[in-house]
């Protein structure tokens, strides 16, 4: 490898950290909305020159994690209402899709396989493993497409997904709701493996709604953290 090549590679690759270190700060919520984060700061942080840190930024900014404003400091993006809002709608729309696909195509195979993630999501229960839960839950949703065929709808939901589950880390007590959200991914199995694609829809669109009331109360007692937009 050049000299060039290789001055590219690793660029690339601090890229790449830095970008999944800030992620996971801002996803967690270490970093919270309307924090600013400094060029400088994180470029001293990783070792690197402002570049990298500037592509870092794009990227994520891509992601709507942070908002990068010219001539004034880059923050983690304020929560929206009403982007909010628009990426459930997408979600709901295209878990519709999965669901009645994955009805259709679903056999014995993939019944054993919605079965599997849902003994593991229990055995997370028992163990007041709410991290490794949300990854099964991911596994899960993933599960429905792939048995439906249509493994890049995976791609729109876990986007969509990601941003609310962002907000809900403000305000949801995992250990509770684990057992609600594991009946609910028990009917829309039950439902698939009978074939019965509305069913299966109706049950998904009931799991979906669950947040309601949590975004609802999220948006009340954290309102610091929205855009005045949303007021």
């Amino acid at each position: 490898m050049g000299k060039t090549a290789a001055l590219r590679e690793e660029r690339r690759s601090s890229v790449d950290d830095i970008v999944d270190y800030l992620y996971r700060e801002i996803t967690t919520l270490r970093l919270l909305p309307g924090t600013r984060i400094s060029e400088t700061d994180i470029a001293a942080r990783f070792g690197v020159s402002r570049q990298p840190v500037r592509d870092a930024f794009r990227r994520l900014e891509s992601m709507d994690l942070i908002l990068v404003r010219p001539k004034k400091a880059t923050e983690v993006k304020k929560f929206s209402a009403k982007a909010i809002e628009k990426s459930r709608f997408v979600r709901a729309a295209v878990e519709a899709a999965a669901l009645r696909k994955a009805a259709e195509h679903i056999d014995r195979a993939g019944g054993f396989q919605l079965d599997a993630c849902i003994a593991l999501q229990h055995k997370a229960l028992a163990e007041n493993d709410h991290a490794g839960f949300g990854r099964l839950d991911y596994d899960f949703h993933k599960a429905i497409c792939d048995i439906g065929r249509v493994p890049y709808a995976f791609d729109v939901i876990r986007t969509e997904k990601e941003k609310v589950d962002r907000l809900c880390v403000l305000g949801l007590a995992k250990e509770q709701r684990m057992p609600e959200l594991i009946a609910d991914h028990e009917a829309i199995a039950a439902a698939l493996k009978d074939g019965d694609a509305e069913r299966a829809v109706a049950a998904g669109m009931l799991h979906l709604t669950r947040l309601d009331e949590t975004i609802a109360a999220i948006r009340i007692n954290s309102a610091a953290y929205f855009d005045d937009e949303d007021g």
